[in-house]
């Protein structure tokens, strides 16, 4: 809203420093201020107000130490961060931009799923939550919603890269690219890194290209159902998810500058991605919500998010990655919560192989998911979460360097 209040007052008046808002540096500077008080603020209050409302987190006793000093602990703190992201962007984002309406769609929709969840946990007192069945299908409508916007939206291209040509005077000139619909994307460490979706249906003759969506549709599902899953499974101690989401989100938001900048994408061989840069400005502001969020979820933590927050940050660090064509680097960059995942499809896949084969489920974890494990292994919860954040950001600088390594 006031980046157009203040497009209209520097085109009408020349009011002088209305012209900041058009820089969009500025305005993530701005954003990212705005979500940090908003979280760290109101915060406070959202606490107090789900204390007041007995929203309190119920323990299932797993045997770990401290886990019963957790219980009451307030709950549905995901709240915080959607609050702390959305206002900001309303405020200083472009909200015609196509990819910043996806993203607000995208942190509601999956808002709303994990409020669902966390509301049937602590009203209905059912720990298992909304169905499975209900949480997946409600990512793969996002999914659903997320490619095909992607695919058919006209405000979603690419441009080509720019070519040098020799005139008949023998000068060199550039010849600009075109902006085209592709579902191309970059593959990490290998030269001319580029995957066209379509040519994984090439095979099935001419004119097959132009049923791309029907491979590139059903990848997104999978990515927002995975990703979303993971950021789940990761938020079990304090500061965990929040902590390790805050440096994938900011890694996200180094590709979104770079890809949206034409000098930069055409320096580093990447795709330019026009008006993707305006996806600065939200991640600024959803850095400054998890770090706002991660004063009070540290240990020992005053709130957790709940599905609430962790659903919907997967959700929001998968759309985003897709968007900037770097979903192929997601096991890498999202490796925190790839290692839960793994570790649970790990443990209960063993657990059945050896059941069925010995009469007697064996492990391979102490527990699952992984930072269960450490803490079996009595590792102070604040020890693990420190290591695992050293360990994402170590990931993150690696998928940085994947820009140059190819």
């Amino acid at each position: 809203m006031l980046y157009y209040l203040f497009e209209y007052l520097e085109r009408q008046y020349q009011l002088p420093g209305a012209s900041l808002f058009q820089f969009l540096t500025f305005r993530a500077a701005v954003a990212v201020i705005l979500s940090l008080l908003i979280a760290m603020v109101y915060g406070k209050r959202i606490i107090l107000f789900l204390q007041k409302q007995q929203i309190g987190e119920t323990i299932r006793d797993l045997g770990l130490e401290g886990q019963q000093q957790k219980a009451g602990t307030p709950t549905m703190g995901g709240i915080i961060i959607i609050m702390s992201t959305l206002i900001p962007v309303l405020l200083v984002g472009d909200l015609k931009n196509i990819y910043v309406v996806l993203l607000i769609v995208t942190m509601l929709w999956m808002g709303i799923i994990g409020f669902i969840d966390d509301y049937i946990k602590i009203f209905k007192k059912d720990k298992k939550g909304l169905k499975g069945r209900f949480k997946v299908m409600g990512q793969i409508v996002l999914g659903l919603i997320v490619g095909a916007v992607l695919y058919f939206h006209p405000m979603v291209t690419m441009k080509e890269k720019d070519v040098m040509t020799i005139t008949q005077d023998f000068k060199v000139e550039k010849v600009y690219g075109q902006e085209i619909k592709s579902v191309r994307t970059n593959i990490p460490f290998f030269k001319n890194n580029e995957l066209d979706y379509a040519d994984l249906i090439s095979w099935m003759g001419d004119g097959a290209a132009d049923y791309a969506w029907l491979i590139f549709i059903p990848i997104v599902i999978l990515i927002v159902t995975a990703v979303s899953n993971g950021a789940n499974l990761t938020d079990g101690i304090d500061g965990l998810a929040g902590g390790s989401s805050a440096i994938i989100v900011l890694t996200l938001g180094i590709f979104a500058w770079v890809s949206g900048n034409i000098q930069f994408s055409d320096y580093l061989d990447i795709f330019y991605i026009p008006r993707v840069g305006e996806l600065v400005v939200f991640i600024a502001a959803f850095v400054g919500g998890l770090v706002g969020f991660l004063w009070y979820n540290t240990y020992p933590a005053q709130v957790f998010m709940g599905d609430t927050g962790s659903l919907t940050i997967g959700g929001v660090i998968a759309v985003i990655a897709i968007i900037v064509r770097k979903e192929l680097l997601i096991p890498l960059l999202c490796g925190i919560f790839f290692a839960e995942s793994i570790s649970v499809m790990l443990q209960v896949g063993y657990f059945k192989h050896t059941k069925k084969k010995y009469g007697e489920g064996r492990r391979i974890f102490l527990m699952a998911p992984l930072h269960h494990h450490y803490q079996k292994k009595m590792y102070h919860e604040s020890k693990i979460v420190t290591r695992f954040w050293i360990v994402g950001i170590l990931l993150a600088i690696l998928s940085i360097v994947t820009l140059k390594i190819r």
